[in-house]
């Protein structure tokens, strides 16, 4: 007797950020997601357990999952974002650990700025608060497509439906303003594991997916649109072995596809020289490839010899790029050091690098009440919208266009320390005229 097996469709890899004010059960939650998805391994299930037991808990505490970013906090230690992987039958995971605190703005920034999905913790005996505004504001604001607001500890209003519905409520009043569009709501006890990974016996009335079953169908950012092909080039490849002939001409232009895809037999444009050329050949790990994908990291040879360096930029040549010395940025300030208006920074955008004038400091977003303020200067976690001037042209996308081709860094030339973070493009712009009335 043959027995068929139907293959599992593997959905990708899904880069998630957990956001929420401190008590909201952040660490549960995480701890509940790896615990119900057989993603622990046995020994740290077994240390969790003898902790529990020696705190005097009747049942396995899953925040300790997460305790040592705790610790840091306790001990006034800088905070960096903490990273969780996992793994179930349907995809794999990156779960970044957020701090929640407005003194931490530029750590949640650095996480949320590649994930491709928000998971927006709000406690149901509080409803919605200054910091769940804040969160949904950096996440909308760095562009990540879908938020989820899992209204938590259920069990702490006796699973009442009428609680859940109001927060809900005032949380699409709240986004509306905002301009969030795609935004889901589910009713959770991370404690419980009511609708995390199992449903649980306790919501009846929510008929829609549990945590698990929306991660494991979302889609990830680069699947949002059809995005043009970028692929900035890091090293010319020039092998010096003179024993062997087939490696005399060979110059292969190695980078990563920041996005799209391209393949073999196709004409690329080479910036910033503006010449065209014809895919010759794609390798991969010693392997050839009819084509080039995202996020692959990949060697593209051409047809015709075209002077290529490190910083140049292939893309298709029907798909061209803004190519420009002038730039309208959101900015995310990292340093103790304020930004000096005075001065020159580098900026770095994909492989390419160039020195960068402030022109202008038009306003700074206050991230608690939204409001856009005047000012001279920026200190650190502030986020202002900076028009720089530039030495030599960047090849970018508007950052709601291109995540990828639309950020950049700002360095410290005197200590080659990373100061900023920005986005290009005016990124609250859509809804400025709500949010000026309002």
């Amino acid at each position: 007797m043959t027995i068929q097996t139907h293959p599992i469709e593997d959905h990708g890899l899904l880069r998630f950020l957990t956001c929420g004010s401190v008590d909201d059960g952040k660490s549960t939650l995480i701890g509940r997601l790896l615990f119900d998805s057989k993603a622990i391994l046995a020994d740290t299930l077994t240390a969790i357990e003898k902790t529990s037991l020696k705190r005097g808990m009747e049942q396995v505490d899953l925040s300790l999952l997460t305790d040592g970013l705790q610790a840091e906090r306790e001990q006034g230690i800088t905070i960096d974002v903490a990273y969780r992987y996992f793994t179930t039958g349907i995809r794999k995971y990156i779960i970044a650990d957020a701090p929640g605190h407005e003194q931490y703005t530029r750590n949640m920034v650095t996480a949320a700025s590649t994930a491709d999905l928000a998971v927006i913790l709000v406690d149901a005996r509080k409803g919605v608060i200054t910091q769940t505004r804040r969160h949904s504001y950096l996440a909308h604001l760095v562009g990540i497509p879908h938020l989820v607001v899992a209204v938590n500890k259920m069990d702490l209003v006796n699973y009442d439906q009428s609680v859940f519905e109001k927060i809900r409520s005032e949380y699409l009043a709240f986004a509306e303003q905002l301009g969030i569009k795609d935004v889901r709501f589910i009713p959770l006890s991370a404690l419980k594991g009511d609708m995390v990974v199992e449903r649980g016996e306790n919501l009846p009335w929510y008929q829609g997916q549990t945590l698990m079953e929306i991660l494991e169908t979302a889609t990830t950012a680069h699947d949002e649109h059809v995005e043009a092909f970028r692929l900035p080039v890091q090293y010319v490849c020039r092998p010096q072995d003179s024993t062997n002939p087939e490696l005399h001409d060979y110059r292969g232009f190695m980078g990563r596809v920041e996005s799209g895809s391209i393949k073999v037999g196709e004409r690329v444009t080479v910036l910033p020289s503006g010449l065209s050329s014809t895919v010759k050949a794609i390798e991969l790990g010693g392997q050839s490839l009819p084509e080039a994908l995202t996020e692959q990291s990949v060697t593209i040879l051409l047809d015709d010899e075209i002077d290529i360096s490190r910083g140049d930029m292939l893309v298709r040549a029907t798909e061209l790029p803004n190519q420009t010395k002038q730039i309208e940025t959101t900015v995310c300030w990292l340093s103790e050091t304020p930004l000096d208006k005075s001065r020159t920074y580098l900026i770095r955008h994909t492989t390419r690098e160039t020195k960068a004038k402030i022109a202008s400091i038009p306003y700074r977003v206050d991230v608690n009440s939204l409001e856009r303020q005047a000012v001279n200067g920026l200190s650190m976690n502030d986020i202002a919208v900076v028009n720089f001037k530039l030495a030599q042209p960047l090849f970018t996308d508007s950052y709601r266009d291109n995540r990828s081709t639309g950020a950049f860094i700002v360095i410290d030339e005197s200590t080659n320390n990373t100061v900023g973070a920005g986005m290009i493009g005016l990124i609250d712009s859509a809804n400025s005229d709500q949010r000026d009335a309002a």
